[in-house]
């Protein structure tokens, strides 16, 4: 089971949300590249950034923070990045800068075509971002929800070439609640490829509870503001999810 640490930005620095509130962020460091530092110390395998800012505009914005990250990892550990990507040149860009996969959210659904376009340009590098609530997707920072399943979305997308999904249920991301696992088995089982858990993981129960089920297909789960918090110790997290199972290959790769 990998343990991915989630670095959400905004305006430079890193913060947490609950439950997508812009306007709640809570900021635990004004370096990126010192925090992603910090997680690749404590054996982190992956990284998972986020550009809040630009998923609310819609473009990227905070770039300097993220080159400030890939900098400072020197390609020792792959990262993912999500937020604000609508365009190919935007993609072709962040792989350029180091990148390994972009994540596609709220433009995968509103404009699939777009997902399939950065699928067929870009094999191998495209995860889809899903947020769902009660099983229904949510688009725009979670603001708005759509009438989509969860499972039959994630399924279409499989088809494009998706890398991996990653799921969040947004009723629990940021509120150290606990991982939906069965909602996240439930989709997992639809699926051939991978299912990276996200929102809410709280505790070393929860790891071992994803441990428990990692061979549905759900080989990594997102970590944040437990991290942060300390409600778990991240380097002692992925040792117990190393000794309940062998590292895996990243998800997505």
């Amino acid at each position: 089971m990998l343990l991915i640490p989630a670095i959400d930005l905004k305006d430079g620095g890193c913060v947490r949300l609950r439950q997508g509130d812009m306007d709640g962020a809570t900021v635990y460091s004004g370096g990126p590249g010192e925090m992603a530092t910090r997680w690749l110390e404590q054996g982190a395998r992956r990284l998972h950034i986020v550009d809040l800012n630009g998923a609310v505009a819609g473009k990227p914005k905070n770039e300097p923070a993220i080159r400030d990250i890939v900098k400072a990892i020197g390609g020792r550990i792959p990262i993912q990045l999500g937020g604000g990507i609508r365009d190919l040149d935007t993609i072709e860009r962040y792989l350029d800068d180091g990148v390994s996969w972009v994540i596609i959210g709220t433009a995968a659904v509103k404009t699939p075509g777009f997902l399939h376009d950065a699928c067929s340009a870009f094999p191998g590098h495209i995860i889809v971002g899903l947020d769902a609530r009660d099983g229904k997707v949510a688009v725009d920072g979670w603001s708005k929800m759509t009438g989509h399943e969860v499972g039959d979305l994630a399924k279409k997308f499989e088809d494009y070439g998706v890398e991996a999904v990653i799921y969040t249920d947004i009723g629990r991301d940021g509120m150290l609640s606990g991982i939906n696992i069965e909602a996240t088995v439930k989709l997992a089982r639809q699926l051939t490829i991978p299912v990276i858990a996200s929102g809410g993981l709280t505790n070393l129960d929860d790891v071992r509870r994803l441990c428990e089920v990692e061979s549905e297909g759900i080989p990594g789960a997102i970590t944040g503001r437990a991290i942060y918090e300390g409600t778990i110790d991240f380097g002692q997290a992925q040792r117990l999810a190393d000794t309940l199972s062998p590292p895996p290959a990243a998800p997505g790769a």
